[in-house]
């Protein structure tokens, strides 16, 4: 990243994701998230909706509010009637790199590179990393967790990194 021009502005550190649903997974059938995440001390309670089919990069409604505690925020799903349907655990780094903000994700299954900016800009920075359009991964890390899953034997419903809590 740093040779590309990338200015690091967030150390490398865990993310744990708890991705919620009802028990008739409305949410995850109608391409929609509710997560809760602990980022360090940090929390955010996020809704995502749909990808936007229209799009050549990945393109969603997000609204997010931070939290004071994860885990109380995690109670007052749970009390809603949303059940765990998915955990996920990465160590992520963050870089500014022009006018967007890249994320790195080390992840069980591998690293990816996360591009957040305007199409133009998107394709701009993925030329300066070396990459091209047909390295772009549109699929939420659960759908890309369970392909690699089904190829591994590993838990689908857990993406949890080793050693990690």
């Amino acid at each position: 990243m740093t040779t590309a021009g990338g200015r690091l502005v967030v150390h490398q550190r865990l993310i744990d994701d708890r991705l919620f649903d009802t028990p008739d997974a409305r949410l995850r059938t109608s391409g929609c998230a509710l997560r809760v995440r602990t980022d360090g001390v940090a929390g955010a309670l996020t809704f995502k909706g749909p990808v936007d089919p229209t799009q050549e990069v990945k393109a969603r409604e997000e609204i997010e509010t931070t939290v004071g505690n994860a885990a109380v925020a995690t109670a007052i799903v749970l009390a809603l009637g949303f059940h765990l349907a998915f955990r996920a655990q990465k160590r992520r780094e963050e870089y500014e790199l022009g006018a967007a903000h890249v994320v790195i994700d080390d992840t069980p299954m591998g690293v990816f590179v996360e591009i957040e900016a305007l199409p133009e800009e998107i394709a701009r920075v993925t030329r300066l990393l070396g990459l091209t359009v047909a390295d772009y991964q549109l699929d939420s890390y659960v759908a890309l967790w369970r392909r690699w899953c089904a190829r591994t034997g590993a838990d689908p419903a857990r993406m949890l990194l080793s050693g990690a809590p």
